[in-house]
């Protein structure tokens, strides 16, 4: 199949890397070192679902212009870079069926406006990746990549791409794929708090006072969810009952979430998405994820305190480039 994928990041450049392995021609968009360095050397992939070297057409632009149609395409950008990246391939990508596997909320939203005549499937990746060198891939969890219809998608698109994608790597489809981004949304809450310290995940939740944080921004992200009338679909084994359950659960109980979480990553260190942007030197995504939380909550008349001053943390680290240190993070955010 013809393949394209707009965003050679963590997850555009994992998804790139295992499709074409998996036989398929594939198209990438990149910019700067990423893109020097793919048409260079190729895109690189190693880690745990092995090595290889993915000689894939790279462009800042799809360049498939005057080409059919790709048989299917995925959306990895950043959240905030989606509907420029979607409009300057908007010509090529036609009405082909489009994959959004982004963190956070609004995806999908950004794409049907973007591209009314396109069939829409969520994408929701399980597995931890690393993009800390420009062209190369490092996978530290190879778990499974969800995915669901949207808006126009039909069983058999669904299918069709599902049985593309089961042939390049672990999949599990949905039918809810609105409550599976938010269960994913609380899994990304791992991702504020190393963009804030430096620290990688795992070191984040094994330090008692940033866990207490982690965990009380999940149990606010409940409630939140739970007030809009939200289900948490089930991702990565946990059911999303369960998941529902810690946001009338003392912060004690409700830190079992991210142990788990912090055991299925392994031992090699993962800095999250949200800090790999932060050395990168790029702004994050963090709107889109404790900040959807922030948003949603002001939608439907309830308080997020705990999710917006850990996106105000951010935002600063950002801004001026200095971690904090667990006691300054401690010391700042108000339980």
């Amino acid at each position: 199949m013809r393949i394209a994928v707009i965003g050679a990041g963590a997850v555009g450049g994992t998804l790139a890397a295992l499709l074409d392995r998996a036989g398929h021609d594939v198209e990438v968009t990149a910019r700067g070192e990423s893109l020097v360095a793919i048409k260079a050397d190729g895109l690189r992939l190693d880690g745990g679902w092995g090595e290889h070297t993915a000689r894939v057409e790279a462009h800042e632009s799809l360049a498939w212009i005057g080409a059919p149609a790709p048989d299917f395409a995925i959306l990895a950008t950043k959240a905030q870079d989606a509907a420029a990246a979607l409009r300057a391939n908007r010509e090529v990508l036609g009405t082909a069926p489009l994959l959004v596997a982004q963190n956070g909320l609004g995806g999908l939203e950004v794409a049907r406006s973007v591209l009314p005549g396109s069939p829409l499937l969520g994408g929701l990746a399980l597995f931890a990746a690393s993009y800390l060198e420009p062209g190369r891939v490092t996978v530290t969890a190879p778990l499974p990549l969800i995915v669901g219809a949207a808006a126009g998608a039909s069983d058999e698109v669904l299918e069709r791409i599902a049985e593309v994608l089961r042939g390049a790597l672990p999949i599990e489809i949905t039918k809810d794929i609105v409550g599976a981004q938010w269960t994913k949304l609380l899994i990304n809450h791992v991702n504020a708090l190393p963009a804030i310290t430096g620290l990688s995940v795992q070191e984040v939740i094994a330090d008692p006072g940033l866990r207490t944080i982690m965990t009380a921004s999940m149990r606010e992200t409940v409630r939140v969810a739970r007030r809009l009338g939200i289900h948490f679909g089930k991702v990565q084994g946990v059911n999303g009952r369960i998941l529902g359950a810690i946001g009338s659960a003392p912060l004690a109980f409700g830190a079992w979430f991210p142990r788990t979480l912090r055991s299925r990553m392994g031992t090699v260190p993962n800095p999250g998405s949200t800090l790999q942007s932060i050395k990168r030197g790029q702004l994050t995504e963090i709107d889109f994820l404790n900040g959807a939380v922030v948003a949603a909550a002001k939608d439907g008349g309830v308080p997020a305190p705990i999710n917006e001053q850990i996106v105000d943390l951010v935002h600063e680290v950002e801004r001026t480039g200095a971690f904090l240190t667990s006691a300054e993070v401690i010391a700042r955010v108000t339980l």
